[in-house]
């Protein structure tokens, strides 16, 4: 597909798939809806109607009414601020020295989480909680199996494993357990609002400290944002200066 391709002419204006793309671009997440044909054919059928009310517009003479023009100073007013906005940031820089400093001034906050790997055995009554766990703990069935055979969570399917998460992931009274066990471990049953659990602790992973390498582009995304604050503040207080502000 051209991109300049002309897909329709309204009075002598042109939309091309430039126009289409464009304006599905300016519909952020919501524009994925349309990169569909049909989705597309909306769009020209509204760049049609806007070309249509364009050239309306443009033969009533619009643009020299009082209220057009008082609209076109506010977005005029608008766009200058914007625009005075990106020239006074526009030259702000953070350097990869910058954030490394940044990264090692600042150790706390860049550890990564501490985790751990668990599997569990949900059911809707202590009893029953108790019954598997005692067989789980005599050896006649396996977590696993047990997992399988009763537990209402989706992960029965998996023989109860959650795979690995971190503080906070889970309710309160199953994310205090787990973090209290030890791997191997089997505890419970631990009441929580879906019911009664069996957890087992699979596995536990301390936190480690994070590369520069791995944190460097959001050090410089931080950094950039606070330099670009400071920048319009400063601007602004000079302002004050040249320009009588009343209150």
């Amino acid at each position: 597909m051209e991109h300049n391709n002309v897909l329709a002419v309204v009075g002598g204006k042109q939309i091309t798939n430039a126009d289409v793309d464009a304006m599905i671009a300016s519909m952020g997440q919501q524009g994925q809806a349309y990169m569909s044909p049909q989705g597309r054919a909306m769009i020209l059928e509204e760049l049609i109607a806007q070309k249509l009310l364009l050239l309306d517009a443009t033969r009533n003479l619009y643009e020299r009414e009082p209220a057009f023009k008082e609209q076109l100073a506010r977005v005029k007013e608008d766009l200058l601020i914007n625009y005075a906005v990106g020239k006074v940031v526009s030259g702000v820089r953070v350097t990869d020295d910058e954030a490394k400093k940044f990264f090692d001034e600042n150790p706390d906050q860049f550890m990564g989480q501490e985790t751990v790997s668990a599997s569990h055995i949900l059911v809707d009554s202590e009893e029953k909680a108790n019954e598997l766990l005692a067989k789980i703990t005599a050896g006649e069935v396996s977590f696993e199996d047990a997992a399988r055979e009763n537990s209402s969570c989706p992960s029965s399917r998996e023989g109860g494993s959650l795979g690995e998460f971190g503080r906070g992931q889970m309710v309160p009274e199953f994310d205090t357990a787990c973090f209290e066990m030890e791997v191997g471990e089997v505890r419970g049953p631990v009441q929580t609002q879906f019911g009664y659990h069996l957890i087992r602790l699979d596995g536990k992973k301390a936190a480690e400290t994070l590369h520069f390498g791995d944190v460097r582009e959001a050090i410089t995304r931080q950094l950039t944002m606070e330099k670009q604050q400071a920048a319009y503040r400063s601007k602004i207080n000079q302002l004050k200066i040249l320009y009588p502000v009343e209150r």
